[in-house]
């Protein structure tokens, strides 16, 4: 809130010298606006420049978004689309999942095994789009899932009962146990996290509250169920997704991701404090620069 003082609190005293001076009065109450003094109740001008403008409290958690390849660059087929978006207030969690692909495709065909899922989910399964939300190669290039808008807390069709207010990314292979994940995957989704949970200003490694909304998932239609904020596909539905390998990563990827939040806070920090400086005409800021003399 800004702080309003009321004007008037300063005034201009009049010392009478003699009986009979109210003519001197006058005559000084009209030459105060001519000499550039305020008049009674007046405040002091106030000084010509504009004020730092508030830091934006998602400044921080823009910076983390990573490059995304989108439905157009992957070629989604827009005739197989049969779903219009939706969406929640916010996404509150990320859940992790795995496609079952087999691993050691060559990241240059990634594009065609997105394209497969997108067919599996639309036409297969009559979820008129891709389920997921994202996808992660093991390149980690990240491609857009479902449409709606990777900014915005699109509703997927990737975790039953849970699918409002989280977002769905799936590591494109099969990661039971004992498999080596990619740690360019792996930092892709990290990347992820972080960004997805900073628009909500979210901490990777809090708790959340979602609303179970089938009783297909591990949870009672219209119960309230406490989650982490980032939980694997297993957390919520009687399958082995994202197989054991990714689960035991669960909290390396939290302490990463918080990591990047942490990281992405203080640049942004530091870099509204400069820009404040320079608004105030601290030393160093373009204000107190001297003109140059001209002198040559």
């Amino acid at each position: 809130m800004s702080d309003v003082r009321g004007l008037g609190r300063r005034g201009y005293r009049v010392r009478w010298l003699a009986a009979g001076s109210g003519a001197v009065a006058a005559a000084v109450l009209l030459a105060l606006p001519l000499a550039g003094v305020p008049p009674f109740g007046a405040g002091p001008a106030p000084q010509a420049r504009t004020p730092a403008t508030p830091a934006d409290p998602l400044v921080w958690a823009r910076t983390l978004k990573p490059p995304i390849v989108t439905r157009a660059q992957w070629g989604a087929d827009p005739a197989l689309l049969d779903q219009k978006p939706h969406y929640a207030d916010e996404v509150r969690a990320v859940v992790i999942h795995h496609t079952s692909h087999p691993n050691g495709y060559d990241c240059a065909d990634s594009p065609a095994l997105v394209r497969e899922i997108y067919e599996a989910h639309a036409v297969n399964e009559a979820w008129g789009d891709i389920g997921y939300n994202f996808l992660v190669d093991t390149c980690g290039t990240i491609f857009e899932g479902r449409l709606g808008g990777t900014d915005r807390a699109v509703i997927g069709a990737h975790t039953v009962g849970l699918n409002t207010g989280t977002t769905g990314i799936a590591a494109i292979g099969t990661f039971t146990a004992g498999t080596p994940v990619p740690e360019p995957m792996l930092r892709s989704i990290e990347k992820l996290i972080a960004w997805k949970l900073g628009l909500a200003q979210t901490a990777p490694a809090a708790r959340t509250h979602l609303l179970s909304r089938n009783s297909d998932s591990r949870f009672d239609k219209n119960t309230t169920v406490t989650m982490p904020t980032v939980f694997g596909h297993i957390d919520a539905y009687e399958t082995n997704c994202p197989g054991d390998a990714l689960m035991r990563l669960l909290p390396a990827l939290r302490e990463g991701a918080a990591h990047l939040q942490g990281e992405a806070k203080v640049l942004a920090h530091e870099k509204d404090r400069q820009t404040r400086r320079q608004a105030d005409g601290a030393p160093g800021g373009p204000a107190a620069r001297p003109a140059p003399s001209g002198t040559g």
